[in-house]
């Protein structure tokens, strides 16, 4: 149990480090146009498939799954304020970071420690390129730009998608769902997805950088990092949510409940 939590220690503060030197690096290293916008085509452009999928599918069974509970009750018109402050607060930031868990924190994490194990990440210090500056910088700054974007278009589709569900399959007439959705959202819930997003992209290409510049023992390595890069992220973005959630609810009430 001891060694446990000392190992456990020991892991953050390596992540504490390597965010320390990417502090330092944006403040003092070189500055990467070229780098930042082939991340932000990669993490950014090139994820906006799956979080479409998931951010519609999401909010058309959430809508689902709330009409027909309302429906017993004579309350289906909440119904779009339901999945609008979920989606904002919750659903949204949390799904999309899952998402990106998996396909960018272990592409980072593959990518990085192929580097590592073959050599190049010392061959970027031979010629003065600290790895810092030139592998992760780029795509923290990457990432911090694409997450709230990304967020966003998930939840708007999510919201458009439980409109669909909720006007044309359940019938449910269209002004008082929308005035349900404006009513029951208001700009702290947006806010809350944004700062969730923030969170959860520095958590996912910290964790996923760091495993990729420690892996060693060739392809086995570089595979037993990429998974761990994709496990560990998603069980921080989950652990981290859960007390963002209560921060937020304090400093920005959830609308719903006011209301």
């Amino acid at each position: 149990m001891i060694n446990k939590l000392k190992s456990a220690t020991e892991y953050l503060g390596e992540l504490a480090i390597l965010m320390a030197g990417v502090i330092e690096s944006l403040f003092k290293g070189k500055f990467r146009g070229d780098l930042l916008l082939e991340q932000l085509a990669e993490i950014g452009f090139r994820s906006q498939p799956v979080v479409v999928i998931t951010g519609a599918f999401t909010g058309a069974v959430l809508a689902a799954q709330s009409l027909f509970q309302f429906k017993i009750v004579n309350m289906e018109t909440v119904g779009g304020g339901l999945v609008s402050t979920s989606m904002f607060r919750e659903l949204g930031p949390t799904i999309t970071a899952l998402m990106l868990a998996g396909r960018v924190g272990s592409s980072m994490a593959a990518e990085i420690g192929t580097m590592k194990v073959t050599e190049q990440v010392d061959a970027l210090r031979s010629m003065s390129i600290h790895p810092i500056d030139y592998l992760v910088t780029p795509r923290v700054l990457a990432i911090i730009i694409s997450t709230p974007l990304l967020i966003t278009l998930s939840c708007g589709l999510a919201i458009f998608a439980s409109y669909l569900v909720g006007v044309h399959i359940f019938q449910v007439e269209a002004p008082y769902w929308n005035f349900h959705v404006q009513d029951f959202t208001d700009i702290g819930d947006i806010t809350v997805a944004m700062c969730k997003g923030l969170v959860f992209g520095l958590l996912i290409v910290i964790i996923s950088c760091h495993q990729g510049l420690k892996a060693t023992n060739g392809a086995v390595g570089v595979g037993r990092g990429t998974t761990k890069a994709m496990v560990i992220s998603s069980l921080a973005v989950l652990i981290s949510n859960f007390f963002l959630s209560l921060l937020m609810q304090k400093i920005f009430p959830a609308g719903f409940i006011d209301t």
